[in-house]
């Protein structure tokens, strides 16, 4: 990695929609840091950055633009070698991740980005994480609200509880203050939603060749609960499994701690709380057409070109807007159960013979979930690689958040910055 980098940070993708809002969020976090943004369109670029400047009242006129294509490989490695780390906003990352890694290995460039689709992540691990250490380059997949707050909210849960976890359940709880209706994400996510579950087969062989060999049965196992349940652990509010990365990712971090640190992993199980039966309904309604629609060519070209009317409203290619965005807040509530340290066991495959007998509630939460939460998360992931790297695992790799940034100062970084994570009573 060299030193000499004419910029710290390149936000890639810099036009789209989680690119805009990741530059305005930039002006404060990358404060002291020289960055620039990249793209294929210069032309937007610049309607971009002056769109941002109005918007935070702050000069940007010499911000250096560079063009850069998934397409032209060649672009990529030229971006790449003028900064330390690349900030990918380029999605869905299926389509267009892998060339922008490839280009950030070759050119020793670290990487961070916000993809939820664990086909990606779990073959970028596959396939670069040799290259990567080799290079001593850090890939770091899913670092906005797809999972930071579960990934760390479980590393921030384990550093709390005295003792030995054995599982956490995650709910997740959504809120909105605004009366005006609209839509609440983006149709890039829509899209990386409907190739994930059209290519979920993809994961088995992969996650074969991933880790050949098996985790221990340990117990006691957490089952999971009933596909539409109420939680008591949550009011008795009507809960579903949560159908985003977070398991996937948590469940990849806990892989690594036990393969390399020799702690037993967590056990763990995400859900999404609503506040009424008739929520559900509709949620499992669409759901169920989106799931039977991604199987087949046609259902998925309907999804994609009637976003809006298959989401019951909820997608859009404008995405939310700037109020609705301001008015939301999240929070995931995990429920931590384990042993206390007098039950320890001296190694990570023991079995416990007794029942658990500790438990612990932790709360993660913050506002603007999809946008203002990810892009903050996004750029303190990247921030964190460039001042605290001595605290991260190994020389390089791919890594989801948790093993990453264990071991580093982002949640007190996140606390600073518009999330909280604290222990419930």
């Amino acid at each position: 990695m060299t030193a000499d980098r004419k910029l710290d940070v390149i936000i890639f993708g810099a036009s789209g929609f989680t690119g805009k809002y990741t530059i305005y969020e930039g002006i404060k976090i990358l404060e002291g840091l020289k960055w620039g943004i990249a793209g294929r369109n210069k032309d937007k670029l610049a309607t971009v950055l002056q769109e941002v400047e109005k918007k935070a009242d702050k000069d940007l006129s010499e911000t250096p633009i560079i063009i850069a294509d998934v397409k032209d490989p060649e672009s990529l490695k030229k971006m790449a070698e003028q900064c330390k780390i690349v900030v990918n906003c380029c999605g869905p990352y299926r389509f267009y991740g892998e060339p922008v890694v490839k280009a950030c290995i070759e050119a020793g460039t670290h990487h961070v980005d916000v993809s939820g689709e664990p086909q990606y992540m779990e073959r970028m691990q596959l396939q670069y994480n040799k290259q990567a250490q080799e290079k001593g380059v850090y890939i770091v997949s899913a670092c906005g609200f797809d999972s930071i707050p579960a990934d760390m909210g479980t590393v921030f849960l384990e550093k709390e509880f005295d003792g030995v976890v054995n599982s956490v359940e995650t709910f997740l709880e959504t809120t909105n203050k605004t009366k005006s209706g609209g839509a609440v994400i983006h149709y890039g996510t829509w899209e990386s939603a409907i190739y994930g579950l059209a290519h979920a087969n993809e994961l088995r062989e992969i996650r074969s060749q991933l880790y050949p060999a098996r985790v221990p049965n340990f117990q006691p196992r957490l089952k999971s609960r009933p596909v539409v349940h109420k939680a008591r652990f949550m009011n008795n509010r009507w809960c579903l499994p949560f159908p985003g990365s977070d398991r996937s990712v948590v469940l990849r971090s806990q892989r690594y701690f036990y393969d390399n640190d020799k702690k037993r992993p967590v056990q763990m199980k995400a859900y999404v709380a609503f506040q009424s039966f008739i929520e559900v309904l509709g949620v499992l309604l669409v759901g169920a057409v989106f799931a039977i629609m991604t199987r087949f060519k046609l259902g998925r070209q309907l999804l994609l070109k009637y976003p809006r009317f298959f989401s019951a409203g909820f997608i859009s290619h404008e995405g939310p807007s700037e109020e609705m965005m301001k008015n939301t807040e999240f929070a995931i509530y995990f429920k931590g159960e384990g042993w206390n340290k007098d039950e320890a066991m001296l190694e990570p495959s023991d079995q416990f013979k007794a029942a658990p007998n500790q438990k612990i509630k932790v709360k993660v939460s913050g506002t603007n979930p999809g946008y203002g939460a990810t892009c903050v998360a996004l750029l303190l992931s990247a921030t964190t690689i460039l001042k605290q790297s001595d605290k991260m695992p190994s020389t390089g790799g791919v890594f989801p958040p948790g093993a990453a940034y264990s071991k580093t100062n982002l949640i007190e970084e996140l606390s600073k910055n518009g999330f909280k994570f604290e222990v419930l009573k």
